[in-house]
């Protein structure tokens, strides 16, 4: 997942560099490609997915012609967020797998 939608932010987000719009759309382009590459390497995945829900959202309103394509980026960014880098990122290399233990309940410790 990480590398879908790091390759199709980098992909739109040329596109929208190239089409030569307003400079707030270029900054966010240039932002989202920035973004893009983090996911693809896997590095601080948690902050670049929240980046990609949030500017995905500004988008939304800001170039409403696109919009069920900055949905789903945003939402493909907010679950990235959420779910983690995966076993093969920089995340994992660096940080290491969290594991939380779940107890039985009808252990006493």
């Amino acid at each position: 997942m990480r590398l879908a939608i790091g390759i199709a932010l980098i992909d739109s987000s040329v596109v929208g560099l190239r089409s030569g719009r307003s400079m707030e759309v270029m900054v966010l382009s240039v932002v989202l490609i920035g973004a893009g590459l983090l996911l693809l390497a896997g590095l601080w995945t948690p902050i670049a997915g929240t980046l990609v829900a949030l500017i995905e959202l500004w988008e939304v309103f800001l170039l409403p012609q696109n919009l069920w394509l900055y949905i789903l980026m945003g939402t493909l960014g907010a679950a990235l967020a959420m779910l983690g880098p995966g076993t093969w990122s920089v995340d994992a290399r660096l940080f290491g797998w969290k594991r939380v233990p779940i107890r039985d309940r009808d252990t006493q410790n």
